[in-house]
């Protein structure tokens, strides 16, 4: 079969691997959609954690079963995969955490992913698609990364929460803040997607986060307070350490997305305000079934999200572009087959 290889930062080379054997307790998936995520595209960059190369990307999937003996599934029939394979037995999986189990192993990000025409995966993984096409079913591992964020920070009806980036993941997270009752407030750097907030996402506050007077911005929306929640879902350096001057007292900061560096922050301004620090890794089975209901209550449209459709040998060539902050690209989705 064919598979696109992240060879080394920059550069993808197509080419020809086995097919998966069968496995005991596995079953072998027919990739129909690869949405394309900020950690493909940072691993493309060379910038993100975790990662080594040569890898085939690709953790957002919409699949056919082609072969499974798992119970309740069958041949044919349309899923998608919570792409986060755990041990089971570390502390955190024996604490009902297992998205951040210590073996955590990311498909896509630290064993192969789904840039194939066939994928072997844990049965344990599979969601029945309930009705569900296969854009939808793609762009739903990329909702509960929001989700679960979102579930993290325990929003209260009425609370401010302050999303930093509009990208799929910073859209997830303004979505299920909405439905939990908070009063939203978008930021970005990139007008384009601030303007989709507004119009797509109907979110009445927008902060662009280059205007000098963002942090005046912030306190005539808030009453002076400041959000209950900041949310920061970038994977930006410094965005992520301005966000701690955005924090109401009181407020819970949730770093959703990662970098390489190391945060700075004053501890005073910090300290003095007893914010909660947190970060929302992936995401656990419960954010899975919240995304579901929400699509299947028609509270989330996601194919809204998709700007850019390409078949999969398309990929190569399109990538790079996609990196481009005037590229316009909200989501981009690769047909496999």
């Amino acid at each position: 079969m064919k598979a696109l290889v992240c060879a080394r930062p920059g550069s993808f080379e197509y080419r020809e691997t086995a097919d998966p054997a069968p496995q005991p307790g596995h079953t072998i998936l027919r990739i129909k959609r690869v949405g394309i995520c900020g950690t493909d595209l940072h691993a493309f960059e060379g910038t993100q954690p975790y990662f080594e190369y040569p890898r085939i990307l690709g953790h957002e999937l919409a699949a056919e079963i082609a072969q499974t003996n798992a119970p309740g599934f069958k041949p044919g029939e349309a899923v998608t995969i919570i792409p986060y394979f755990n041990c089971g037995h570390c502390i955190a999986c024996l604490s009902r955490k297992p998205n951040c189990c210590v073996h955590l192993k990311v498909c896509g990000v630290h064993i192969d992913g789904g840039m194939v025409d066939y994928l072997s995966v844990p049965s344990s993984s599979l969601i029945h698609a309930d009705g569900l096409g296969f854009d939808e079913l793609a762009l739903v591992e990329p909702l509960a990364i929001g989700a679960h964020g979102i579930r993290r920070a325990d929003i209260q009806p009425g609370e401010f929460v302050l999303v930093i980036g509009a990208g799929p993941i910073g859209l997830g997270a303004m979505e299920f803040a909405c439905i939990a009752g908070g009063k939203v407030i978008a930021m970005d750097v990139n007008k384009n997607r601030l303007a989709f907030c507004r119009t797509q996402l109907g979110v009445e506050h927008i902060v662009e986060e280059a205007n000098i007077n963002a942090l005046e911005q912030l306190k005539d929306i808030t009453g002076g307070n400041m959000p209950a929640v900041v949310v920061d879902a970038t994977g930006n350096l410094a965005a992520i350490n301005k966000g701690f001057e955005y924090l109401a007292h009181g407020g819970r900061y949730v770093l959703i997305g990662l970098q390489k560096g190391e945060i700075s922050f004053s501890h005073p301004e910090f300290h003095k305000r007893e914010g909660t620090l947190m970060s929302s890794r992936n995401a656990a089975r419960a954010d899975f079934e919240t995304v579901m209901n929400a699509l299947r209550r028609k509270l989330v449209d996601p194919l809204t999200y998709i700007t850019h459709s390409v078949t999969i040998a398309r990929v190569k060539d399109e990538f790079p572009n996609w990196l481009k902050p005037d590229s316009g690209v909200i989501k981009a989705m690769a047909t496999v087959s």
